[in-house]
């Protein structure tokens, strides 16, 4: 008898293979799968159909059809089944975007958004080119036209900056918060890793006594207490001292998630930095940071979304943010009504999430594009 060859050929054909599952199709199937497929499903279903059933009518009839759209004053918004005052917010909507900013001077905020726009759009795309370029533009050159086109200096006819407010206060705390405590944060968040003791210990010390007080004291001592140790002589401009406030207070948070970021780093990855013969900052720029930042970027940008946010709490300091330029209005006799306040807030409310969430979108792409982990 023969030995079998071990490598000969042996058909599958004959072996018997399950069939698939039969996967139910259509509208009915995805109901079935998603929403009904076992009774704990089923009801907790029935029950969130009821919530929104209860909820979303008269939301909706409050937003859009009982709405009053256009009108001159408080008149056209009242009555027993009046729904939001819109027509507020129509007459309210330069003071809301601009503030006091000059109604003839405007086209100066307008130019600048769009100068921000068009230089965002290209570094936010990953496939558009030139990204060094764009990059310089925004962080060198863009700045120094915004700062002139707003404030007019040195040519144009000069706005004071308590004339500014609404949207426009907004993001220019908001920005310049960020762009200012994300390299900051980097720098502190490598000084409390350094192993040089001063490096170290003034990183903790203005971390730690930065994330120890709220962001309204900060803004408070910026605004009141730090004219009182300077020169008779000598004064800050109140937005640019909440700006300083806003930055080093954002900074300190930011140091603490980068430097989650760096501890989560492998300690092979340094090793293999000094393996490469690269200096410090050479092998941080080139192996480090990069792996650290992408690690953290939900946290980056709950810090980013979280100090947009907070850019409300200007306020206190007597700077009109879109919040505070909304809730002054308010006390206007002419749009005095039950439904101004609430349509004021829902407004101011709605341009928060068009921006918090645009953040976080882009964040979630990024963090899908820049995904290297392994999937089965």
């Amino acid at each position: 008898m023969e030995n079998a060859n071990p490598f000969a050929y042996v058909s599958t054909e004959t072996i018997p293979q399950s069939p698939p599952p039969t996967a139910a199709k259509g509208v009915a199937g995805w109901l079935k799968t998603n929403l009904f497929a076992t009774p704990r499903d089923t009801v907790l279903t029935i029950i969130v159909a009821l919530i929104l059933l209860w909820i979303v009518p008269p939301m909706l009839n409050w937003l859009f059809f009982d709405a009053v759209w256009t009108g001159d004053g408080r008149e056209a918004c009242l009555g027993e089944h009046v729904g939001a005052c819109w027509a507020f917010v129509e007459a309210k909507f330069g003071q809301f975007m601009y503030g006091r900013y000059p109604a003839e001077l405007r086209w100066r905020v307008d130019l600048t958004g769009f100068l921000l726009i068009a230089g965002l759009v290209p570094i936010a795309i990953p496939s558009v080119p030139y990204k060094r370029e764009n990059a310089i533009y925004l962080l060198v050159v863009f700045p120094i036209i915004a700062f002139m086109l707003l404030t007019g200096w040195p040519f144009l006819e000069p706005v004071e900056t308590s004339r500014w407010g609404g949207l426009l206060v907004t993001l220019v705390v908001a920005i310049v918060g960020i762009v200012v405590s994300f390299p900051l944060g980097i720098l502190l968040a490598l000084g409390r890793r350094s192993n040089l003791p001063i490096v170290k210990t003034m990183s903790v010390i203005f971390i730690e006594f930065w994330r120890g007080v709220p962001l309204i004291t900060v803004l408070f001592m910026s605004s009141v207490m730090l004219p009182l140790f300077l020169p008779a002589d000598v004064s800050f401009d109140k937005l640019l001292r909440a700006l300083i406030g806003v930055a080093l207070f954002s900074s300190a948070y930011m140091a603490e998630v980068i430097r989650g970021g760096l501890q989560a780093i492998p300690k092979g990855q340094y090793e293999a930095a000094n393996a490469m013969a690269l200096t410090y900052w050479q092998g941080m720029r080139l192996i480090i940071l990069p792996q650290a930042l992408k690690l953290v970027i939900p946290g980056i940008v709950n810090t980013f979304i979280g100090l947009f946010k907070d850019t409300s709490l200007v306020l206190i300091i007597g700077i009109f943010d879109l919040l505070g330029i909304v809730q002054q209005n308010f006390t206007d006799t002419n749009w005095i009504s039950p439904a101004t306040p609430a349509t004021g807030l829902v407004f101011a409310a709605f341009i928060y999430f068009i921006f918090c969430f645009g953040m976080s979108r882009y964040s979630a792409f990024m963090e899908e594009r820049l995904d290297t982990g392994h999937k089965r």
